[in-house]
């Protein structure tokens, strides 16, 4: 008998949670406050590894919008989604982080930040409070999932660790081992396979708020590459008009803006093998105000060098309109106006799902209970990213991930409460 299954010989319920994420956590913290002993497993040397990298920049903790706006940023998933944010919206999300001593702030943007900024003052008093529940913390331990001629079940689990493969015995499980994003921080999709060879539906995992590649000239990407493009907007066919800011890259777009529209731009690429994102480089300038300063006589100067004089149309804009529009858009002052407030950019493909921030796809919501307890398998939950859903960056993805990590505790507990 291994020192895990030793553990386990206590009569207080024990529940296994697979993965130290944001989703992970939050149902161990549920669990623990219902006097359960709970054990959580990761493969990586400590927990939160994501969590932080996405804290770096200043960690958006939720958004501040309305409950119909803040729902409907989940798209076709919404009426999935609403019963978890029931149970933990972005106003509890910040009560909870006020309730570890961290301070919260809404930024000009609507998003809520903490004081701080940072993730990892927010984990360390997270991770102090779940240990003083009783949490207890397993690192280095890969989940190995269940062997192909064996049933799924939360008493036959087993786990890679530095001390050779050892088994754990728990009398409910809870998998919360992210998307496909990452893999370098424990976010590598590994666990699709299983699942799917037990039988669970599981939809292809893609990649979720990234960036696009465009086949941009040699002249340009030397000019251009890593500069940011402020005060735009960008639509699509399927999206309407957003405003904000992306970054080029040496191989397309990336950046909040994209961001948000990344969704539909990659599902239209699927539909098409293409999609056009149209950028209006002035979009505080009325189409009439454009053609007036555009056309506006321009004796000896060139174009360029009218367009700075009349507009500010400079730099990375002026090398955008230059890229994508065309000889002809150029010859034709009219033309050229109408190209300043939509200017095509031709996306090629999303970049590789492992420099996504998220991925969509994942274990279909036909598969789970209310509670997000897998049909085919009772006792054993789903809870995350792992799950068939999306969000654009703004705190959605991380305000989800944590509600149904509290969903998914809950469903626990009515699943051994009608065992006794």
């Amino acid at each position: 008998m291994t020192n895990l299954q030793q553990a386990a010989s206590s009569t207080t319920p024990r529940v296994a949670v697979i993965g130290g994420g944001p989703a992970g956590l939050m149902a161990a913290e549920g669990l623990a406050a219902q006097g359960l002993q709970v054990d959580v497993f990761d493969a990586m040397p400590s927990v939160g590894r994501k969590f932080l990298m996405a804290g770096r920049g200043g960690l958006n903790l939720t958004h501040s919008e309305g409950p119909s706006a803040f729902l409907a940023r989940y798209g076709s998933r919404a009426a999935h989604v609403a019963p978890w944010l029931q149970a933990m919206d972005a106003t509890a999300l910040r009560e909870w982080a006020h309730a570890l001593g961290i301070e919260t702030f809404v930024g000009s943007s609507g998003r809520v930040f903490p004081q701080e900024m940072k993730a990892a003052p927010l984990l360390r008093a997270w991770l102090a409070r779940l240990r003083a529940a009783g949490v207890r913390f397993h690192m280095r331990h890969r989940w190995l999932g269940w062997p192909q001629d064996e049933t799924m079940s939360s008493q036959t689990l087993r786990f890679d660790t530095p001390d050779g493969v050892q088994a754990c015995a728990a009398d409910a499980v809870v998998l919360a081992v992210g998307g496909g994003s990452w893999a370098k921080l424990g976010s590598d999709g590994a666990w699709v396979p299983g699942l799917q060879s037990h039988g669970v539906p599981v939809a292809p995992l893609r990649p979720a708020n990234c960036g696009f590649d465009v086949a941009w000239s040699a002249h340009f990407v030397e000019r251009y590459a890593g500069q940011p493009v402020k005060s735009v907007s960008m639509a699509c066919a399927t999206m309407p008009a957003r405003q904000g800011e992306f970054v080029v890259s040496a191989s397309g777009i990336e950046g909040s803006l994209v961001y948000a529209m990344s969704a539909a731009l990659r599902d239209e690429i699927d539909r098409s093998g293409r999609a056009v994102a149209m950028l209006d480089l002035a979009p505080d300038w009325t189409q009439d105000k454009v053609n007036a300063a555009v056309m506006h006589p321009r004796g000896a100067r060139s174009m360029s060098s009218h367009l700075q004089s009349r507009m500010g149309l400079t730099g990375v804009k002026a090398g955008l309109l230059r890229e994508c529009a065309t000889a002809e858009d150029f010859k034709d002052p009219a033309r050229l106006a109408m190209r300043i407030k939509a200017l095509p950019v031709t996306l090629l493909r999303p970049r590789p799902i492992d420099e996504a921030i998220s991925t969509a796809g994942g274990v279909a919501f036909d598969a789970v209970s209310a509670g997000l307890m897998l049909v085919s398998a009772p006792g054993v939950f789903c809870a995350g990213e792992m799950l068939d859903w999306e969000a654009p960056t703004g705190g959605y993805l991380l305000t989800a991930c944590m509600a149904s990590g509290v969903v998914a505790a809950r469903g626990v507990c009515e699943y051994l409460a009608g065992r006794r």
